[in-house]
């Protein structure tokens, strides 16, 4: 067959080269799974970092370190969220990555989780919020006075309530001096009573019980309440407060304190550093769980406490609910 010029410059060519293709290569092209596991992986490192680092996280910005280390306990929520994720989307990175804040937040709480509770004879002190609008004050006087704790230290006090907490405690408890809003009870002689000024009304109080091992400083108080809005964490009044007990307890003469009462805020806030540097917490050294204490049906923070120091908590528990919105706590310490 003949074949022309024409049909020459057109016919293909095998041997010629070929340009760049503009193909991708599947090789490199990455799944979405394989972008999803590895954003899960930063998250869990995220989550872990904030929680090694919560001491360090600002209250610059809507008070949100005070409000995250409030809740630091159940920022371990995250590490079974983490891993169902992982699950889903099958990513061994990312499941390995979940290991970080699992080994963060066991290093911070695996050791509130062990029961340190001891037996022994000790002082057993018990402070609740009794609630100004508890609808049973006297249920509650009772089941307090059933704890048969030596010294109990009750705030929110009402006008109207006092009268049946004076009267449904006294045959356990023959000394007690009320201020306020706050007020002591007492199986020992309480001397040395004075209002501690946090507020410009009465919110705390001290004396001195005269126990058979020898005199306690005994402080009854209620922090200023904070609130979460769309300002954020509102807690200047309570940091300012805590400022004033802490120089209170700074002061205080007695070798042995304990400090009984609602903090607004939990030990691990760093705003309520003031006090907490100085005292320690008898749940931590001496209880069995996180003894979370509001609200009363269904407690999810720890905001009640007892602090010591120049004794050695024995045991710390949390009381049932009474008629209040927070439940009680109470410690044995010895002396």
């Amino acid at each position: 067959m003949l074949t022309t010029e024409e049909d020459l410059t057109t016919e293909e060519d095998p041997s010629a080269e070929k340009g760049p293709s503009t193909e991708e290569d599947p090789s490199t092209r990455q799944s979405p799974s394989t972008t999803t596991g590895r954003c899960l992986a930063l998250v869990a490192l995220l989550c872990a970092a904030l929680m090694a680092l919560h001491a360090l996280v600002p209250n610059t910005a809507l008070n949100l370190g005070s409000l995250f280390q409030t809740l630091l306990p159940w920022a371990g929520l995250a590490v079974p969220v983490l891993l169902a994720l992982a699950a889903v989307r099958r990513s061994r990175l990312a499941a390995v990555s979940v290991l970080a804040p699992a080994l963060v937040w066991a290093a911070l709480f695996a050791p509130t989780l062990t029961d340190k509770r001891s037996t022994g004879d000790g002082l057993t002190v018990l402070g609740h919020n009794v609630d100004e609008a508890n609808r049973d004050p006297a249920g509650t006087a009772r089941a307090l006075a059933g704890a048969e704790a030596d010294v109990l230290a009750l705030v929110e006090l009402s006008e109207e309530s006092t009268p049946v907490y004076e009267r449904e405690l006294a045959a356990a408890y023959p000394h007690h001096t009320v201020l306020g809003g706050v007020g002591l009870w007492s199986r020992y002689r309480l001397t040395a009573v004075e209002e501690v000024e946090i507020m410009p009304w009465t919110r705390a109080m001290r004396a001195t019980a005269d126990t058979p091992e020898g005199p306690v400083a005994v402080y009854a108080a209620h922090l200023a309440s904070v609130r979460v809005s769309g300002a954020g964490f509102t807690t200047g009044r309570r940091n300012e407060a805590a400022r004033v007990l802490a120089a209170a307890v700074r002061a205080e003469p007695a070798p042995r304190v304990v400090v009984l009462g609602d903090f607004n805020g939990t030990y691990q806030d760093g705003a309520l550093a003031p006090v907490t540097s100085q005292l320690r917490s008898a749940q931590r050294e001496a209880g069995d769980g996180f003894g979370f204490t509001w609200p009363a049906g269904f407690p999810v923070v720890r905001i009640d406490d007892v602090l010591v120091k120049g004794m050695t908590p024995l045991a710390s528990w949390t009381l049932p609910a009474t008629g209040s919105d927070h439940r009680p706590v109470a410690a044995t310490l010895r002396l």
